[in-house]
Order: structure tokens, then sequence, then C-alpha cells
């Protein structure tokens, strides 16, 4: 009997599955980049600060750090000892149980399919401001088919496209933070220290202008901004050396991603008064309209175009990496015979084509703003993304606990764990600490709290379907039982 703690069973071979190992240190820094800054931060951030206010919305990126933080520095440790496509399912079915693991599959599919949506819905907006009388729609199809043809061919031609589509926005976020610091300094010249906050204290409401309970409810909102990190898990499993790369990711992107949140905020928030931010138009675009520098007279030329372009190619970038996690997570589950063969079907190029026909076709969820109100539609997907990725994110701290605890009791050494998460169990009690202060936040917002009972609901689904067809697809083979039986 193999034991529950044994690699090779869940350790992804080109003999086991035809997936090919072509994704590089390089490729994996930038997807973990590429993945988390996009809509929630280029766009959905002047939403947040017209809710929450400046201040409040600093406090909800802080605290949405901490627990990406430290979900992340679990996942580091899971993925570089078991560095499966599967990541999250394969870890709760492995830690949790297999109904569990079914569950998170499919919640983690879910909320990628409908964040790609939101970034073709995102696409749409910033497209307009060049061409204002074409419908979002057509851009909508637009991004359907260029993120299929990048997602259809190779894993490396997806993980070249990604480097160089992250390599883009990461410069961006790099020379926005750098250009508004010389901005701030040049503006406390002008106008006293003083100055730099004044945007922080709004005359009728003070520094939580719609009360504390809306700062708690805008963290779920900011969980969202940092969705797509944690994608590093699935990419590990067709990574060459996973568990050398893996910790070495971990180690790199952590703190920048973090620095790179909390910066472009602050600078927005100094800028940019509450009542003149809005969740359709990118607060970026707006602040770097209104900087003002003592060598660039009369402002930065075409920054508005310039801008747009960046964050357009974000939000590309954000939709191939999100497409990309929702297909294998589909594969992942046809290949623990969770569901249909013909998704574990990989074409010629090694690509599972059939997961990723099925995970395109729910994206297309974004064709539905021809018919609601864009921004009733918007916030609407971005509460139930959010949600799925606090459950996914809790199920890595619960399923990092337990394996450690188990890899202790075997009598194996930490010295041999590829990464070790510091701090355990500190960090997993913050992990699951913060995504349950976001989800109690959000329910006092009416609008999050439909999203947040759909999930519930769409859990519930997960589980009874789990068990009413739990022998269709002979999922659990004999062996695998007894591993799970030995627990």
């Amino acid at each position: 009997m193999k034991s529950i703690l044994s690699r090779e069973q869940f350790v992804i071979t080109p003999e086991k599955n035809g997936l090919v190992r072509d994704i590089k240190l390089r490729h994996l820094l930038m997807i973990a980049f590429g993945g988390a800054i996009g809509t929630g931060l280029f766009v959905g951030t002047g939403g947040n600060i017209a809710s929450a206010g400046p201040l409040g919305t600093l406090i909800a990126y802080a605290i949405g750090g901490v627990i990406i933080y430290s979900v992340m520095l679990s996942l580091g440790e899971l993925a570089s000892y078991f560095p499966h496509t599967g990541s999250f399912g394969d870890y709760a079915h492995r830690f949790i149980g297999p109904a569990t693991g079914y569950m998170i599959f499919w919640l983690y599919w879910l909320g990628w399919v409908i964040s790609v949506g939101i970034e073709y819905i995102a696409v749409g907006f910033l497209m307009q401001y060049w061409f204002p009388s074409v419908p979002v729609y057509w851009w909508v199809i637009g991004c359907v088919v260029l993120i299929f043809l990048l997602n259809s061919f190779s894993v490396k031609v997806f993980a070249e496209s990604e480097f160089v589509l992250s390599m883009i926005k990461t410069i961006a976020v790099i020379a926005f933070i750098a250009i508004g610091f010389v901005a701030i300094i040049y503006h406390i010249y002008l106008n006293g220290f003083g100055a730099v906050f004044a945007n922080f204290y709004f005359e009728k409401g003070g520094l939580f202008p719609n009360g504390v309970q809306v700062v708690l409810g805008t963290i779920l909102v900011v969980i969202f901004a940092f969705t797509g990190t944690e994608i590093i898990g699935v990419a590990v499993g067709e990574t060459k050396n996973p568990s050398q790369v893996m910790p070495k990711a971990i180690k790199a992107t952590l703190a920048r991603i973090v620095f790179f949140f909390i910066g472009s905020v602050f600078i927005i928030s100094v800028f940019l008064p509450m009542n003149d931010s809005t969740i359709t138009q990118s607060p970026f675009v707006s602040v770097l309209e209104r900087i003002e520098l003592p060598f660039l007279k009369g402002g930065i030329p075409y920054v508005a175009s310039v801008m747009n372009f960046i964050i357009i190619t974000a939000l590309i970038s954000t939709a191939n990496s999100g497409l990309y996690g929702a297909s294998r997570m589909i594969y992942g589950l046809s290949e623990k015979k969770m569901y249909f063969p013909i998704f574990a079907k990989l074409n010629k190029r090694g690509t599972p084509i059939f997961a990723l026909y099925l995970s395109i076709i729910f994206s297309l969820v974004a064709l539905f703003t021809k018919i609601f109100a864009p921004e009733a539609v918007i916030e609407a997907l971005i509460s139930v993304v959010s949600f799925t990725v606090i459950i996914v994110w809790a199920s890595v701290s619960i399923s990092q606990y337990i394996f450690r605890k188990r890899y202790i009791a075997s009598g194996k050494s930490l010295k041999d764990l590829p990464y070790k998460a510091p701090f355990t169990p500190l960090i997993q009690i913050i992990g699951l600490l913060g995504c349950l202060i976001g989800i109690i936040g959000a329910y006092f917002d009416p609008q999050q709290r439909i999203g947040i009972w759909a999930t519930l609901v769409y859990i519930i689904l997960c589980y009874g379907v789990y068990f009413i067809t739990k022998d269709r697809f002979g999922r659990v083979s004999k062996g695998e039982e007894d591993v799970l039986a030995s627990r």
C-alpha cells in the first residue's frame, strides 16, 4: 500500500498523461503577475475607492495582501512537493476528501470562466475610448477568438504569449508607481505635505464616508483583484524542474505583487478624489491625466491612449491565464475519472482541447451584458468570483495544514521538503481568518450577498452531483480507496 504522502501518485510526467513540461521559471514568474494584475487593479480600484474611500480601500488591500501572502506560502509547500496540474482540487481530494476535491475543481473552474468573461467586458469598455460607436460585444467576440488561439496551440505558445503580455503590464505598473511618487514629491513641493492626504478625508463623511462595514465588504472585491496569483499552482504541473522552480517563484512574486497593488492604490488615492472614481473608467488613466510634473508642461502626451492600450493588454493577459486555469481544472477532473473521459484527451500538441472548448463556451457569459446593465452585471460577477476563490484559498490552507501534520507524523524530516512554509500553523490560521472576514464583511452588502448565496447553492449542487454520480465515472480506483482509507 502506497503512503498518502507518496509524491509519485500526483507528480505528472509526460509518460503518464502526455502533458509537455515546457513552462520555464521566467514563464512561471510572469504567469503569477499576469494572473493577478488585471481588471481588479486597473478598473475595479475606482469602484472600491468610490464606495470605501481611499483609506478604507488601502486597508482592504492590506488585508487582502496578508491573506494572499499566507495562502501562497501554503501553496508553495504543496505545489513543490506535489506538482500537479489539478493543484487545489488534487490537494483537497487527497487531504480533505474526494467530495471536497470534486467541489474545489468545479468551484475554481467556475471562478475562472466568470473572470475571463469579466475581462472581455472590461476590454469592450476600454475599446470604446477609441471606438465609441462599436458595440461592446464585438470586442468580446474578438477577445474570445484571440484567447482561444493562444491556448489551443502548445503550452509553450501560451507561456510565451503570457510572458510578453505580463511583461508589458508589469513594466507599466512600475512606471506608474515611479511617475506617481515623483509627482507626489512635486505635489508636496507646491502645496505642502498635507496636500498628499487631502483626498483621504471626505468632507461629508470623514475617513470612512460610507461606514466601516463597507470597508469590510470591500475586502471580498479586493480578493478578486488578487485572484490569479495562485494559478502558478496549476502551471507548475507543466513546468520543468517544478520542485526547484516553485520555491523560487513563490519567493520572487509575493512581496512584489503586494507592493504593486498597495503602491498603485496609494497613488490613485492621492490624485483621484473619491467622488470622481467609477467602476467603468480606469483610475490609472484618470490619475495620469491629472498629474503635474515640472519637466512635462501640459501633462504626459497621449497618456490616456497609451495607458488604455496597456490596460487592454493586461486584461487579455488575465483572460489568457484564466482560460488556461479553467481548462486544466476540467482536464484534472477527467484525468482523475471524476468527469467524462473525453475531456482528458489531448491534441497532437499536448493541449486538452475538449476541456478548452467547454471552458471558453461558458466564458461567453460576458455576452449577457448586451441584455443587462453593465455595471450591475460586473458587480454581481465579481462577488461570485471573489467568493469562489476564497473557498479555494481556504482549502489550500486546510490541505497544507493536514499535509504537514501527516508528514511529521510519518517520521519524515522537514529539511527534505523542497519548500517549507514558514510559521505553520500561524499562516494557515491567518489565511482562514482573513477569508472569513471577507465573507462576513461582504454579507453586509446586499449586492455581494446575492453572489455569496448563489455560490453556496453551487457548492451544494457540486456535492450533490458528486454523490449522485459517484459510481458513474469510476472516479476512485481501488488503489486510491486504499490510500484514502489509510488516513
